[in-house]
């Protein structure tokens, strides 16, 4: 799990760092190709560490909740992962 985090605190740290020299390309007025191919780096990184993210909670929390029987918690939890995977997929 450790590792896990790691990994997605570098990618967003990558994708922060990617973020702020698009900014300036754009400001720059760099080739449009050179910018888009950037901001796709951008996006892959983020959809990683999105999918590292949910992958733990999936292992953590929501296991967790699984387990319990508190019904209202287990059907909250999986609202909310429903909530989340609609929203990556849009």
């Amino acid at each position: 799990m450790i590792k896990q985090k790691q990994n997605t605190i570098i990618n967003f740290k990558k994708a922060s760092t990617l973020l702020s020299k698009i900014i300036g390309m754009v400001q720059n007025g760099q080739y449009c190709i050179d910018v888009m191919q950037q901001n796709l780096a951008v996006i892959g990184l983020l959809r990683s560490a999105h999918e590292m993210l949910m992958e733990n909670h999936l292992n953590t929390c929501f296991k967790k909740a699984m387990t319990t029987r508190n019904e209202k918690k287990k059907e909250q939890m999986t609202e909310e992962i429903l909530r989340v995977t609609k929203l990556f997929n849009k």
